[in-house]
């Protein structure tokens, strides 16, 4: 895709990957420009009986709302968005990790995303890989299975008889000493993890939820997904696919 070079009548210049990164990029650089201004206040809404209610003033400033950031994956591209009282947001446009939380284990690791799988929300998002809050996404389990095989000394998920596997075995059973065997022996009660999760370290792609805002604080923060929310996830993929 050719770069696009744009050149503002006060002489400003920008440049951008194609059209798409510039046209999404002005529509939240210059919201106020548009005909139609977004308003975050419910006084146009119905009230719970169905009423009408009537206009009493004008659209006013601290009611302005603001283009849907509508982050995708790729590398990371954030804009800082001066707001109200002279705080700032951090829009993210482009993210391709977060940290995540490994609840059940209490380990949280920064780990690559791959997809969006499934967004309550609209299935368009799924569809355009848009990072939202509350998202189900793929993110690289290779961060947290690591953790997993030097804390416990023992190996996660099932692997193939390779070359590589007999590498990683040496690096399990390598000498230590006798106070860091002791520990480990101790830690080993707590090594069982549930099948399901177990099973995703398989191919090393996890399931996981985001709990931060990208569009807000500029992250795309999380924690892998568990015990009955994973049950629930994963039968609302099987039924979508």
């Amino acid at each position: 895709m050719k770069p696009v070079k744009v050149v503002c009548a006060t002489g400003q210049q920008w440049q951008f990957d194609g059209w798409d990164d510039c046209v999404s990029i002005f529509q939240v650089e210059f919201h106020i420009k548009f005909t139609r201004v977004v308003g975050v206040q419910s006084r146009h809404k119905r009230s719970a009986t169905g009423a009408k209610r009537a206009q009493y003033r004008k659209k006013r400033k601290f009611e302005l709302g603001r283009q849907s950031s509508n982050t995708k994956i790729g590398a990371k591209r954030i804009h800082v968005v001066r707001v109200r009282g002279g705080n700032l947001k951090y829009r993210a446009l482009r993210l391709d990790a977060g940290n995540f939380s490994w609840a059940s284990e209490s380990v949280t690791r920064k780990c690559r995303i791959s997809k969006v799988v499934y967004n309550a929300t609209n299935n368009e998002l799924v569809r355009t890989n848009t990072l939202v809050k509350g998202a189900i996404v793929e993110i690289d389990g290779t961060p947290f299975r690591q953790w997993y095989e030097s804390h416990y000394a023992q190996p996660l998920g099932k692997k193939k008889k390779t070359a590589a596997t007999a590498e990683s075995e040496d690096a399990l059973n390598k000498e230590r000493s006798n106070h860091v065997q002791r520990k480990i022996d101790a830690r080993k009660p707590y090594a069982k993890i549930e099948p399901a999760v177990e099973e995703q370290f398989v191919t090393n792609k996890v399931y996981a939820r985001i709990a931060s805002r990208p569009g807000q604080a500029g992250r795309a923060d999380g924690y892998v997904l568990e015990g009955k929310e994973l049950e629930f996830y994963l039968r609302k993929l099987k039924t979508k696919h």
